[in-house]
């Protein structure tokens, strides 16, 4: 039967600008660590589109309106004759080996070892943006306009850190994203990345990302994603 996840399938397969690999190795490497590890899941079979989760991450963080830490990939495509919407939620993937640590000259990006989250200290970052140019993942990071130092997603550390969840998990009109301890085997996103088989982007970089992402078929591509693509289709 043809349906919207055979179609989602149909348009990965057909996007050459994205690449996925099963997160089955990085999932490994994170729960043979232990400790309390948090990460991101995002179901794409739920994301509509609506773009709630960004306008929450703007107002939440305080970026302007064309300074995003999330974003989302829209494209589409006729598959038998009908037009299909592709999805695809992106931000910061708040690796477990992160290259933005390794060249950032004065310690300003880090990974916290309580929770694993890279963050970014805007009190030491004197906007080299050399991490801006080892991240693989394009456009994820920027320079903020009014504070002259790098931003990006850092699953709203300001909110974890009290118990509540990022904004845009909060704010998800599909409850597309789920967030929480990978490491916790009663946490809903321990069960669901259990569950189910994620992906992650660009595992050729060898990254390990803490985004995961589910609904997408295995297609792998050398092909970097970046947000500076324009956009194939806008809701």
């Amino acid at each position: 039967m043809f349906n919207r996840r055979t179609a989602i399938k149909a348009l990965v397969v057909g996007a050459t600008s994205v690449s996925f690999a099963s997160a089955a190795s990085t999932l490994g490497t994170l729960r043979d660590k232990g400790g309390k590890h948090l990460a991101m899941l995002i179901d794409l079979r739920r994301c509509n589109g609506c773009k709630a989760c960004v306008v929450a991450c703007g107002n939440e963080n305080g970026n302007l309106p064309d300074e995003h830490r999330t974003e989302v990939y829209q494209s589409s495509a006729e598959i038998n004759g009908k037009q299909y919407a592709f999805n695809l939620p992106l931000m910061c993937n708040n690796c477990d080996k992160p290259t933005c640590t390794e060249v950032c000259p004065t310690g300003a990006t880090f990974k916290r070892p309580e929770d694993g989250i890279v963050v970014v200290d805007s009190t030491e970052c004197i906007a080299c943006e050399l991490c801006i140019e080892a991240c693989p993942y394009s456009a994820v990071r920027f320079v903020h306009s009014e504070t002259g130092t790098v931003d990006k997603c850092n699953f709203c550390i300001q909110r974890t850190s009290r118990g509540l969840l990022p904004a845009c998990v909060a704010t998800c009109t599909g409850g597309a994203r789920m967030f929480g301890d990978i490491n916790d085997p009663n946490s809903e996103i321990a069960k669901a990345l259990n569950q189910h088989n994620p992906l992650v982007l660009q595992a050729n970089k060898k990254t390990d990302p803490n985004v995961f992402y589910i609904g997408l078929s295995q297609a792998q591509s050398n092909t970097a994603f970046s947000l500076k693509f324009p956009q194939a289709w806008q809701r």
